[in-house]
């Protein structure tokens, strides 16, 4: 893959000759990289067993984060040279997921691993096909719906042993509880997506908050790291909130435009994540420009003050 390096990433108080203190992580726990490029420098990475809402408007990035972590977390083991290229400067401890679990509510592995491949280069489908667990929640998802069984037919049971009453009376969320425990441990896993859960008819906003406390509490057992794709403004203020109490950190993407461009550009914003907030000197406290490309997938390229 031939990687192509980002803008150079400034901070306000950073010059070219003058780079900005990483956080003194001496004496912490290990830390998961994300993979995203200048994004571990600031933050030092996210504490394993972490729970974290990748929230925000349709197309913002925060399904793209989601995979370029992913990817770039498994180069570690494929092509480590790359992986270091996309660490840059972060310097740890880390530790590395042993795989990715992720877990669909309503897509099969092969129409997530096209779109993989119809959208970055090539490497990308191939690197996360190797090493994907893939836990396909459809069965559950469309029953008692008006989707026809045969357009959420499962060809072959899910995780190669899973018993054919597994959710069978508990629906998806039930279905994503026994899913996920015996596939977490030591795993990158991916939720896609709340958004689905909180949009079905009969499944209870009440009963998804509580799902979602149970997760942060065993996610530490796994020594995990879970990312939960939620698109903004489909469920109302207070279950959003309901979300964001519920999980150990929050990344918030949105579109933003300016009055003198007439483009718009992709930002994300630390929202809540005490481990990594805590650390972080206040004044760069800010948004992250992020772009998206085919080759590099999802990149920070700037800084702003807010």
């Amino acid at each position: 893959m031939a990687a192509q390096s980002p803008r150079p990433f400034l901070l306000p108080t950073q010059s070219p000759s003058g780079p900005a203190k990483a956080p003194d992580l001496a004496g912490q726990p290990a830390r998961v990289p994300t993979g995203v490029p200048d994004f571990d420098y600031i933050t030092g990475g996210m504490p394993t067993g972490s729970v974290v809402l990748l929230w925000g408007e349709a197309g913002a990035g925060h399904q793209e984060f989601a995979l370029t972590s992913a990817v770039h977390l498994m180069l570690h083991y494929d092509l480590p040279r790359l992986h270091e290229f996309y660490l840059g400067s972060a310097k740890g401890p880390f530790v590395y997921p042993e795989g990715v679990v992720y877990i669909s509510t309503s897509r099969s592995k092969d129409q997530v691993l096209d779109e993989v491949r119809g959208s970055f280069d090539p490497t990308y489908g191939e690197v996360l096909g190797r090493h994907l667990t893939f836990l396909d929640l459809s069965r559950e998802y469309f029953q008692d719906t008006v989707v026809p069984s045969s357009w959420s037919a499962v060809p072959s049971p899910l995780l190669g042993a899973r018993s054919p009453t597994v959710g069978a009376d508990g629906g998806p969320l039930r279905a994503l509880a026994d899913g996920i425990d015996p596939a977490a441990g030591r795993k990158l896993v991916i939720v896609d997506s709340l958004t689905d859960l909180l949009v079905r008819r009969g499944v209870d906003a009440g009963d998804l908050i509580t799902l979602l406390k149970g997760l942060r509490r065993r996610a530490k057992e796994w020594n995990a790291v879970v990312y939960l794709i939620l698109s903004e403004g489909v469920a109302p203020s207070a279950v959003e909130q309901a979300v964001i109490d519920s999980v150990d950190g929050v990344l918030h993407f949105t579109w933003t435009t300016s009055p003198s461009h007439s483009h718009r550009q992709r930002t994300m914003l630390i929202e809540k994540f005490m481990p990594i907030l805590a650390r972080v000197p206040a004044e760069y406290h800010g948004r992250f420009v992020i772009r998206v490309g085919s080759v590099n997938g999802l990149v920070t390229t700037q800084y702003e003050r807010i």
